[in-house]
């Protein structure tokens, strides 16, 4: 049974060509035809052959001897490293925004009124774990749910 390939997008495909078309040309810059890189690799040489054409369908881990063999493996390392886009969608996803408005912390005051200690009246901040604590009158009641007969046992206490 062939191995199922899944489609790919066009501008995927001109990719995928292109990376072919880059390791045939380091593979004739090193000097080693398809048949050793495909010994060093440990797979048949058609395998590099398909590599080089731009077949999808050629294993990662394929793609990352072959790239290790040639002595391109550092550039791998390189790829996602400097991810912009993804760090500020994971730290968005981290930072959820309050559904209701909250109180600084610390007022900015005027120049004026740093100078002047803070009367006592003002309330401290609360500390973290009583924040998130349930408060008795936030509880939700106990849900009392009917006894439900089953059917043909007697009631207890009964006579």
């Amino acid at each position: 049974m062939a191995k199922r390939v899944p489609p790919v997008r066009p501008q995927h495909a001109k990719r995928i060509e292109a990376l072919g078309q880059r390791l045939r040309t380091a593979r004739v810059a090193r000097g080693m035809t398809q048949v050793n890189l495909a010994e060093r690799v440990g797979v048949d040489r058609t395998t590099i052959g398909k590599l080089e054409a731009g077949d999808p369908s050629t294993s990662l881990s394929t793609v990352l001897r072959v790239l290790s063999t040639l002595g391109l493996d550092q550039d791998i390392d390189r790829i996602a490293a400097d991810d912009d886009v993804g760090l500020q969608l994971a730290t968005r996803s981290l930072r959820r925004p309050s559904s209701r408005q909250r109180k600084p912390a610390h007022a900015v005051l005027p120049p004026a009124l740093t100078a002047a200690p803070l009367p006592q009246t003002h309330a401290v901040a609360e500390p973290e774990a009583e924040r998130y604590a349930l408060r008795a009158s936030r509880r939700p009641s106990p849900i009392n749910v009917p006894a439900i007969p089953v059917r043909g046992s007697k009631p207890r206490g009964g006579k």
